[in-house]
């Protein structure tokens, strides 16, 4: 969990947002930094938290987040922390052997599949207080703690075969679910690597329509980008944040950037042109 990243959102565990829908994005750079964040953040807040691992094992975000001072074990333990660890289950759909029962979850695997209703389904009963849900006294903070939903990352499900559409239709029941009904969050990680080759176009442009369609729906972007300048050892890149206005309160759109640099157990942040390598 970053502070300084924290008083830049103006967010904190002990206060945390609702109905928060945040993508991270990124582009020649790896914005994967920012879901360690929210993932310690939101277990810190004593939220419970249905994370979609599609890119990594679970001992990788445990490494990473025991580093921030966070067990993901102890919360998985407690009912806290639901991960689906897309990676090793998507073994049982290629490879089916028999030995537990087929669930719909992973059904986008399937050539015949066109949707992504048994993965919201699933996450959907991993958070909802009914069926599925711990006990409010189970996940620290009580009934003020929000459910929170984390994907990590939307573009490998393009990669998998599954259509645009498929997938802005997936996030927004999310939204309407987790953050509107619910009064939940969601943070949803999405890749804009630019392809080179025209076998990629097609790829390339369903990445374009999937972002510029979840841009339209959430409430907080997060932008990676490298620096326009190239590599730099001591600032790894800038973040251009955009608050969505969607509220009285916030009429007009605010976008602020910073640069950023990653370090071991935190990040730092700071306003461009301002950092010591600088200056």
């Amino acid at each position: 969990m970053y502070t300084e990243l924290n008083s830049i959102l103006n967010n904190s565990p002990d206060n945390c947002k609702q109905g928060e829908f945040v993508l991270i994005s990124d582009r020649k750079a790896d914005a994967s930094f920012l879901v360690h964040h929210f993932l310690s953040f939101y277990l810190r807040a004593g939220c419970k938290v249905c994370f979609l691992g599609l890119v990594q094992s679970f001992s990788h975000y445990s490494a990473v987040s025991q580093r921030l001072g966070v067990s993901l074990l102890q919360a998985k333990e407690k009912g806290q922390l639901v991960f689906l660890e897309g990676l090793k289950d998507c073994l049982g759909v290629v490879l089916p052997d028999g030995a537990k029962p087929e669930s719909p979850t992973l059904d986008f695997f399937r050539p015949q599949c066109s949707d992504l209703r048994g993965l919201f389904e699933f996450v959907l009963s991993s958070l909802s207080p009914v069926g599925g849900a711990v006990g409010e006294g189970e996940i620290g903070s009580g009934p003020q703690s929000p459910p929170v939903l984390i994907v990590d990352d939307l573009s490998v499900l393009l990669s998998l075969g599954v259509r645009a559409g498929a997938v802005l239709d997936f996030a927004h029941y999310c939204k309407a679910n987790i953050c509107c009904e619910l009064k939940g969050n969601a943070v949803m990680l999405m890749r804009c690597e630019e392809e080179e080759g025209e076998e990629e176009e097609g790829e390339e442009e369903s990445a374009e329509m999937l972002l510029k369609g979840l841009m339209h729906q959430c409430t907080l972007a997060l932008q990676v980008q490298g620096l326009p300048t190239g590599y730099c050892r001591d600032i790894h890149g800038q973040v251009d944040i955009w608050w969505r206005g969607q509220s009285q309160q916030l009429q007009q759109n605010q976008r602020k950037v910073f640069q950023y640099k990653v370090q071991d157990k935190g990040a730092s942040f700071f306003a461009r042109g301002t950092s010591s390598a600088v200056l």
